[in-house]
C-alpha cells in the first residue's frame, strides 16, 4: 500500500520548525538579561560579605564551623529542640590512631612471592577447646546488628542469607530472636544480651552455632532504654512486651544481679550450650587485662573486643566520643596478656570497631586476631544499587532501619548478592596480600611481616621501625 503525506503533514511540520526557531529567539533575547540579573544578585551577595561586620555576616558561619565543627553545631540545634538525650546512628566521627602506619613488608630476594594459582588457606576456628568448635571459611564474621532495636526484618534476612553463601557467621545482636534470621543463617551466634529477652529460650540456645554474652560494645556499655514507639511491631511482639511498654536495658544479661552472680551463670549457660563456643563481648575500656582475666577464670571460648571506632544503631555521642580505647590498642593489649596467661592458643579473639579494608583485617590477622567482626560495611553494602529509592531526601540507611517505613522497598536478594560480593572481594584482596608476603595460610602471618612508619605505632605493636 502506498502511503501518501497529506498537505496537512506538512503544515504540522512547518509549525514545529517555526515554534522551534521562536523558542531559540526568545532565549537568545533572554539570556544575556538573565546573566546581567544574576550577575546583580552575585555581586550584591559578595559586596555584603566583604562588607558586612562579623556579627552581621552571613560567614561568620565558617570560623564557628571551623572551631566547632558543623557536627556539633548539628547536634547544638537537636539538643536545643527536644531537650532529652540525643543518639547518633553508625559510630564516633573521630579519627582515632589505627593501622595507618604499619605497612606489610614482604621478602623479595630471600622469599619469593607465590603464583597467583595457590590457593590460600582462610579458614577460621573459634573456640578451639569447645566440644563444637565454629569453623569458618572466611576470617570476616558478619556482627551484631540487632533485629528491632536497630535493623529490619528484610536486612537481617539478607545479612543471613550472604553469611551462608560467604559460608561464614551472623550474629543475631541484642533484639529479639528473629526466627526468619536462623532459618536463612549458616553459621549462627545467638546473642545472649542485656534486655529482657536476653537469657534466650532453649530452642533458640539449641538453634545457635555459638553463643555471645554481651556486656558491651565499642559506642555502649550500661543500661539503656528504648521508647516504645520505636519498637513498637513485630519486634515488640517478638521480644513479649507489652504495646506501651518501653524496652529497658540491664547493666548485665539476664541473672547477673552481682558479680558473685557469675560462676552460677556460666555453670548453668554452659550447661544449656550443648557443646558450642561461649563467647564474651566487651568494650575495650583501660581495664581491659581486668575483663580478660575474669573471662579466663569463667571459662569463655572466645572473646570479642570492640574498640572505640565500633558503632551502633543509637548511642550517645558521649559513649561514642569519649569511651573506650582504639581498636588497635585494644588487639595489642589483649595479644599480650593472652600470651603472657599463656592461654592464647586456647581463647579465641575477635576484634572490632572500624575495620574498613582488607589491609585492616590482614594486619589485625598479623598482629594476633583470629578473626574481623564487621558491621558497617555489610550494613552500607546492603543498599548498594538501592539508594536510589530513598535519596535525596533520606539517608540510604533508612532502607534497613526498623522503625523506618522505607525499610519494605529493600530487595532482600539484591542486598544479600551486594554484602557477598563486598566481603569476597575482601577476601580476595587479603588473598593476593598472603600471596605477595608468600604465605599461604592465615596462620602463618605475624608481626614480622609488618614495620611501623612513626614511633608511636612501633611503640605499641612491637614491629619494628622503618627508620
Amino acid at each position: 500500500m502506498q502511503i501518501t503525506i497529506t498537505s496537512s503533514f506538512w503544515m504540522f511540520l512547518l509549525i514545529v520548525l517555526l515554534a522551534l526557531q521562536l523558542l531559540l529567539v526568545i532565549i537568545l533575547i533572554i539570556k544575556p538579561i538573565l546573566r546581567y540579573l544574576v550577575g546583580l544578585q552575585i555581586r550584591d551577595f559578595v559586596g555584603k560579605l566583604l562588607s558586612d561586620k562579623y556579627t552581621q555576616n552571613l560567614m561568620e558561619v565558617l570560623p564557628a564551623g571551623k572551631r566547632i565543627s558543623v557536627l556539633n553545631i548539628l547536634e547544638i540545634g537537636l539538643r536545643s529542640q527536644s531537650g532529652k538525650i540525643i543518639t547518633r546512628p553508625i559510630g564516633s566521627p573521630k579519627k582515632f590512631p589505627g593501622f595507618d602506619h604499619l605497612m606489610f613488608s614482604p621478602h623479595l630476594m630471600t622469599r619469593l612471592s607465590l603464583p597467583k594459582s595457590t590457593q590460600i588457606n582462610m579458614q577460621v576456628t573459634i573456640g578451639p577447646k569447645a566440644h563444637k568448635p565454629l569453623v569458618i571459611n572466611i576470617p570476616i564474621m558478619i556482627g551484631a546488628m540487632a533485629y528491632g532495636i536497630a535493623l529490619s526484618e528484610e536486612a537481617k534476612r539478607a545479612l543471613a542469607r550472604a553469611a551462608k553463601t560467604l559460608q561464614t557467621s551472623t550474629c543475631s545482636g541484642e533484639g529479639p530472636f528473629l526466627p526468619e534470621e536462623r532459618m536463612e543463617a549458616g553459621k549462627f551466634v545467638l546473642q545472649i544480651s542485656r534486655w529482657a529477652w536476653g537469657a534466650r529460650t532453649q530452642d533458640q540456645i539449641d538453634s545457635a552455632d555459638m553463643l555471645e554474652v554481651q556486656m558491651g560494645q565499642g559506642s555502649d556499655m550500661g543500661s539503656v532504654s528504648i521508647e516504645a514507639v520505636e519498637f513498637q511491631g513485630r519486634a515488640q511482639e517478638l521480644s513479649g512486651l507489652a504495646p506501651d511498654e518501653v524496652a529497658t536495658g540491664f547493666p548485665a544479661p539476664p541473672g547477673i544481679q552481682k558479680q558473685s552472680d557469675w560462676p552460677g551463670f556460666m555453670k548453668s549457660l554452659r550447661k544449656r550450650s550443648n557443646g558450642i563456643p561461649i563467647a564474651l563481648k566487651v568494650m575495650a575500656t583501660g581495664h581491659l587485662e581486668d575483663d580478660l582475666e575474669a573471662a579466663i577464670r569463667l571459662g569463655f571460648d572466645a572473646v570479642i573486643i570492640d574498640g572505640a571506632q565500633g558503632g551502633s544503631h543509637a548511642t550517645t555521642p558521649i559513649k561514642q566520643d569519649d569511651f573506650g580505647i582504639p581498636s588497635l590498642f585494644a588487639l595489642i593489649r589483649a595479644v599480650n596478656f593472652l600470651n603472657k596467661q599463656r592461654v592464647r592458643d586456647q581463647i579465641s579473639l575477635i576484634v572490632a570497631g572500624g575495620y574498613f579494608t582488607p589491609g585492616e583485617c590482614l594486619k589485625a590477622i598479623a598482629l594476633g586476631a583470629d578473626a574481623i567482626y564487621m558491621a558497617t560495611v555489610p550494613l552500607f553494602a546492603l543498599t548498594h544499587n538501592q539508594v536510589g529509592k530513598v535519596i535525596p531526601w533520606e539517608p540510604p540507611t533508612t532502607l534497613v532501619f526498623y522503625d523506618s517505613p522505607a525499610k519494605s522497598k529493600l530487595d532482600i536478594d539484591q542486598a544479600a548478592t551486594s554484602v557477598v560480593n563486598t566481603l569476597t572481594s575482601m577476601v580476595l584482596e587479603m588473598e593476593e596480600g598472603m600471596r605477595a608476603l608468600g604465605k599461604a595460610s592465615l596462620k602463618e602471618l605475624n608481626a614480622d611481616d609488618l614495620v611501623a612508619m612513626d614511633t608511636l605505632s612501633a611503640e605499641v605493636t612491637g614491629v619494628k621501625r622503618i627508620y
